[in-house]
């Protein structure tokens, strides 16, 4: 039998309140949006949610709210996945990327030393669930007049020194995708803000940049959210917490299994709440032990093999070496985990990668 990389929930609550959404014949932008918005708000402590069709059309809705034009600049890892990257590009900015420390979230040095005239501001990625470094992420900010787009895309939940991810910068950007801490079942992203020029102009954009039906005031898009996803974000928002718990149990349980091993294993920053989006671990024979896994029906991934200032698309930036990021991307190896994984499954992967490095 397969142990999956992810296990998204479906149970009868989540399919009841799929069927509801049916049967109300309203289904986008209706009732279980606007609650979904309201208690989403609520739960990262931010004035404004706003839903749209993907973590990339809330990064990139972001961009254009904050005023970001050809020629900015903006600070970004480059270890993370390039609709980071694509967001800003849209936007006709400049990624300017960041080398990462050994947690995998950008390294506040290098983010100073790479600030210009030019640079406007700074999406730190808080990575596998992970939050970056905030406190040294906001006082470069503030220092040098930057405003902060967090992308949470992998972080539902996760904080930093008590307080949401989220919540620190102009802004936040979470994905729904379905093997996030918090889904939907299918695409979907939420903006977080207390910024109300920032929340009502995303609101414009999402919908073509209408101030009602007949008006528009900009030219915006088709980046609406729907009724019967919304329900299930209702339902699973609603167990966010016990899930991200039974994430960082397994989590641990991992740790416990594989210590002592030649193997880099995650480990949560001092300050921050880990919620463990993903678990990877490092070693220089990643590939071999992959296979070995598959082998045993066992799911790995990578997160993520190409680095995004080597990507193709990018090309014409003609970016730097960023020694760091450079290394980990031949290393890193995603281990099965979600919140719908057993203990015994976990002890499976941990006992098949003890064999590994055993023969």
């Amino acid at each position: 039998m397969t142990i999956p990389l992810s296990r998204p929930p479906v149970d009868d609550e989540i399919k009841r309140a799929v069927l509801a959404a049916i049967d109300s014949r309203q289904y986008i932008l209706g009732p279980e949006c606007r609650q979904l918005e309201a208690e989403f708000a609520g739960y990262v402590g931010a004035s404004h949610a706003v839903l749209t069709s993907s973590g990339t059309a809330a990064l990139w809705m972001t961009l254009k709210a904050l005023g970001v034009k050809a020629g900015d600049e903006v600070l970004v890892p480059a270890h993370t996945a390039f609709p980071t990257v694509e967001a800003i590009c849209f936007t006709e900015a400049t990624p300017v990327f960041l080398d990462v420390d050994d947690s995998y979230t950008l390294d506040p040095a290098e983010a100073a030393a790479k600030i210009t005239p030019r640079t406007v501001g700074m999406i730190p990625v808080h990575l596998y669930g992970q939050p970056v470094n905030v406190t040294a992420v906001q006082e470069l900010a503030s220092r040098y007049g930057l405003w902060l787009l967090e992308d949470c895309c992998q972080s539902h939940g996760a904080a930093w020194q008590g307080k949401k991810v989220g919540s620190f910068g102009r802004a936040g950007a979470f994905s729904f995708y379905p093997s996030k801490n918090l889904t939907v079942m299918g695409d979907g992203g939420i903006i977080v803000t207390n910024d109300d020029e920032v929340a009502a102009r995303c609101r414009r954009l999402r919908d073509h940049g209408r101030l009602n039906k007949d008006v528009h005031a900009e030219v915006g898009f088709n980046l609406r959210f729907n009724e019967i996803q919304a329900a299930v974000g209702r339902v699973l928002l609603r167990r966010l917490d016990a899930m991200n718990e039974r994430r960082r149990q397994l989590a641990a349980r991992y740790g416990e299994r594989l210590a002592g091993l030649p193997a880099g294993l995650p480990v949560e920053r001092s300050g921050a709440h880990h919620v463990f989006h993903l678990y990877v671990i490092r070693t220089d024979q990643r590939d071999a032990l992959a296979r070995f896994l598959r082998e045993r029906g066992i799911q790995t991934g990578i997160h993520y093999p190409v680095p995004c200032h080597r990507q193709p698309a990018v090309d014409s930036l003609n970016a730097p070496s960023l020694p760091r990021t450079e290394r980990i991307v031949r290393e890193i190896l995603t281990l099965p985990l979600s919140a719908g994984h057993t203990e015994e499954e976990i002890d499976q992967v941990a006992a098949a990668v003890r064999e590994f490095f055993a023969a």
